[in-house]
């Protein structure tokens, strides 16, 4: 008896510090996000998978933070491996819990930032993933911003694809799969609705505006982009390319 009191006591104590070690690594893996220096977020989350191999919210993170970190290489190899791990990571969260939102849009992600890197037909084949997984995610939480924005993304992709991508699409599918401009800006001003500071969101809106000869609105989306801070590693290299937007636009 006194054995089996000492167990437990143990036990628990043990989840209880396992616990708190995990509040504790999650608390610095959002700080390191927000510096923001995403390797190292990316490492304090996979610290909580060895704790809690199915914390939904870390798994969600590194599957996120991988697509981010994978488009910023310079070698096509590492990039690849980030995309993977991205895919993977998004896959063993919708293992634990395939009604999670946000488990559903960065499996749309990292499906999306990986074909970008591919062929046309391999684009168009995806295409038919991302939309399911983002239609998930929006079903279950129609607030999910990022979810809006993928979906503003894969309406823009597919609305412009070139003579020699909608002749693959046609063999693939029949017939190309229903997306449009419209569509694409609808969803774009959805996510901006819901919140005000992703930056990414405003320079996708702004090419959609200019691509449907609202050129003015492009310019005033690029504008209001410029004056809000940055939140990922990634905002000041889309502030450089809206510079080199709105010369081109004004």
């Amino acid at each position: 008896m006194k054995a089996f009191f000492i167990f437990f006591c143990t036990y628990f104590f043990l989840l209880n510090a396992s616990a708190q070690d995990v509040a504790l690594l999650t608390k610095e893996g959002n700080r390191l996000e927000a510096v923001p220096n995403e390797a190292a977020a990316f490492l304090k989350f996979k610290e909580v998978l060895k704790l809690q191999p199915a914390n939904i919210y870390s798994l969600n993170k590194c599957s996120e933070l991988c697509s981010r970190i994978g488009k910023r290489q310079t070698d096509k190899k590492v990039t690849s491996d980030y995309y993977v791990a991205a895919k993977t990571y998004a896959d063993i969260a919708l293992r634990v819990d395939p009604n999670n939102s946000e488990a559903n849009c960065v499996m749309a992600i990292a499906l999306g930032r990986s074909s970008l890197n591919k062929g046309g037909k391999e684009k168009i084949v995806t295409a038919k993933e991302i939309k399911k997984y983002v239609d998930i995610a929006i079903k279950i939480d129609p607030r999910n911003f990022k979810a809006w924005h993928v979906l503003g993304r894969w309406n823009y992709e597919l609305s412009t694809l070139n003579m020699i991508e909608r002749t693959a699409a046609k063999i693939l599918y029949g017939t190309l799969p229903v997306a449009s401009l419209k569509e694409a800006i609808i969803a774009f001003e959805k996510s901006n609705s819901i919140t005000s500071g992703f930056i990414l969101n405003y320079f996708e809106l702004a090419k959609a505006y200019n691509k449907d000869d609202q050129t003015n609105k492009a310019i005033i989306t690029l504008n209001k982009m410029m004056l809000l801070p940055n939140h990922t590693e990634d905002d000041a290299s889309i502030k450089a390319d809206g510079r080199k937007l709105l010369k081109e636009y004004e």
